[in-house]
């Protein structure tokens, strides 16, 4: 009996996953290596055999149709479960791990101690790459992920590592220069560190008394490890996340003037997919990453 079924164009749709998961053709370009234009072709030849459009072209962004949000989310939970497999069964022989973590916990937490994994698991190679926010499974393109949030990834194994503190700290030169810091009011001569949408600094500053209290010099920066440095340097006053900062602290790079400590709602958390530790390498990761968390 001929086969009645269609083909599966398996490289269009490994594209079509890729470009539904960026909303962007040319995010999914770089990615698969190859033009947007190719991205766009095979898409449309999708489209055409399928006869039913899977995204909504506009001017500076593509959105999924209902038809394709569904083959997205069918795709993305195949080749997750996919990578999942040829991680734990197909490939045991492998002893490297992928652990994907963000720029402060990486060169902060992360990389003080990767001489003491190294001794502990010298079979292992630990191979770092860095970490977008992850959103769902399908976002996870290593076998472990270290973000930052409130516990809730629907479709992964969430480990609670540790939480963080948010404190004022300034160098000492910048302290002495404008007269010290004796209570939070004098934050108010000082030169101050934003990050980002500056949220924790309204937080911190409502934590203390003080919501009305307005900064005349500031700055905004994005990347945290600039944010540390920025502070090292003299360059004003940024709000720290702790445990991240208890070196600089001991050691008189940074100061923290104030008791008052701000605890976010979020979080660090130890990412993987269902059944990716039954990889014992990347199990034996994980115990570890749990085991340094809790001596933080």
């Amino acid at each position: 009996m001929a086969n009645t079924h269609p083909r599966l164009p398996l490289n269009s749709l490994r594209t079509f996953e890729a470009a539904a998961r960026h909303l962007s053709f040319k995010d999914a370009a770089e990615e698969l290596f190859v033009s947007p234009t190719t991205v766009s072709n095979q898409i449309r030849e999708l489209e055409r055999d399928w006869g039913c459009p899977l995204f909504i072209r506009r001017t500076r962004a593509v959105v999924l149709t209902d038809v394709g949000r569904s083959l997205a989310a069918v795709l993305g939970q195949a080749f997750s479960d996919i990578r999942a497999e040829i991680d734990t069964h197909i490939a045991p022989t492998s002893k490297s791990v992928r652990l994907a973590v963000g720029p402060i916990f990486g060169s902060r937490w992360l990389l003080p101690r990767l001489e003491k994994f190294r001794e502990t698991h010298p079979g292992i190679e630990l191979v770092l790459t860095h970490s977008p926010r992850i959103t769902s499974v399908e976002s996870l393109s290593s076998q472990i992920a270290v973000d930052w949030g409130t516990g809730e990834w629907h479709g992964l194994d969430v480990t609670a590592l540790f939480a963080l503190v948010y404190s004022p700290v300034v160098s000492p030169e910048l302290a002495s220069k404008y007269g010290g810091l004796r209570h939070p009011a004098d934050l108010s001569r000082f030169p101050i560190i934003q990050q980002r949408d500056r949220s924790e600094w309204v937080s911190w500053l409502s934590l203390v008394g003080l919501k009305e209290l307005t900064f005349e010099n500031q700055i905004t920066m994005i990347d945290s490890n600039l944010v540390v440095q920025a502070a090292i340097a003299g360059q004003g006053v940024a709000l720290g996340s702790f445990p991240f900062l208890r070196d600089d602290v001991a050691t008189g790079r940074l100061v923290k003037p104030f008791k008052q400590d701000l605890h976010p709602q979020r979080s660090y958390f130890m990412l993987t997919r269902p059944g990716g530790r039954r990889n014992p390498e990347v199990d034996a990761v994980c115990q570890w990453l749990v085991q340094e968390s809790e001596i933080t």
